[in-house]
């Protein structure tokens, strides 16, 4: 086949790319949180081996020594936005390309995450008020009294999807995967978890095209087991979140990501138990839904599941590849 190079970012998703019928079994994904290269200290963001590469192929071992030697992007002042644009831009289509003798049929989906700053966090949830003294007015000097910045663990989130688990190796283990997709997150990348959860679609989505996504990551009570955990989040709070009028309302889609596993040594992705993923039209969809007195019960029954280590951010959510449409709810 000729490929069209002009559109080579879209041949894997609709309009132009085929799709099949819709699964109803519970999918698995690689449910991959990454962090960005960027100048921060590994004591406040680990690193990956062999990752935040120089633009001679080296780890950049403390980057916040040499941030000029990033091979992605040098200049701190243009570090997020350059590695945003790289991710969507150049690192999904590489991903989504069959180059000669490679193959990426057995990827049913393959969304990017990327985490907005602005957007609702449990660092800083709605409602936002205006900062103001007792006299009722905003500060006169508002340069002495700007909040810190809380900054989540990860940076975005790569959801890949799979019909079977043993389709995971397939994909992964073929030459273009191995070497040069690799080779290009250790570029992009100073952190991926490699966890391996069973997805469970409790609202489908009618297009797959939300474009915003409210992200919860879910580390247990540590009361709990891990299977204990999962079946009160799926069987217990999955009902109560479907349940609530504001649910009804706002979000478009709904899944579960249970973790069963991981493709390999995985020391943070493992302390993940669980992944919820909810999609909106729009960031004040998520925030009036945050700010609703429905989402009070939800926010209670979540805390006395979860346990250090949990948060939650929006995103803003890419397509790159989908050949599941329409998308249909689990069956259990």
């Amino acid at each position: 086949m000729t490929i069209d190079f002009d559109r080579s970012d879209n041949l894997q998703r609709p309009p132009m790319g085929q799709t099949r019928d819709p699964i109803t079994h519970p999918l698995i994904v690689t449910a991959t949180f990454v962090s960005r290269v960027d100048s921060t200290p590994r004591s406040e963001r680990p690193q990956d081996a062999g990752s935040a590469k120089s633009k001679h192929g080296n780890e950049v071992h403390l980057p916040n020594w040499r941030p000029g030697a990033l091979a992605l992007e040098g200049n701190e002042n243009l570090a997020f936005e350059h590695w945003d644009e790289y991710w969507r831009k150049v690192h999904g289509p590489k991903f989504a390309w069959d180059e000669p003798g490679s193959s990426s049929e057995r990827v049913l989906r393959y969304d990017q995450v990327h985490r907005i700053a602005s957007g609702p966090s449990s660092f800083f949830p709605p409602p936002y008020r205006a900062m103001i003294g007792d006299d009722g007015k905003l500060p006169a000097e508002p340069e002495k009294c700007v909040p810190p910045y809380g900054r989540p663990r990860w940076d975005g989130l790569a959801y890949i999807t799979y019909a079977e688990q043993d389709d995971i190796e397939r994909v992964l283990g073929q030459e273009k995967f191995a070497e040069r997709i690799i080779a290009d997150e250790q570029v992009a990348f100073r952190m991926v978890t490699r966890e391996i959860t069973r997805e469970y679609i409790l609202i489908p989505s009618a297009r797959h095209r939300d474009p915003i996504s409210l992200v919860k990551i879910h580390m247990r009570n540590p009361d709990l087991s891990r299977e204990e955990f999962q079946r009160r989040l799926l069987d217990e709070h999955a009902p109560l979140v479907m349940g609530q009028s504001a649910t009804t309302e706002f979000v478009k889609r709904y899944a579960v990501l249970l973790n069963i596993g991981s493709t390999q040594k995985d020391p943070e992705g493992s302390k993940i138990d669980a992944v919820s993923i909810l999609s909106f039209a729009s960031l004040n969809d998520v925030e009036d839904y945050l700010v609703s007195s429905d989402h009070e019960a939800i926010a209670q029954s979540e805390a006395a599941l979860t346990g250090e280590g949990s948060e939650w951010w929006t995103a803003i959510n890419y397509s790159v590849m989908n050949r599941l449409m329409p998308e249909v709810a689990t069956e259990r």
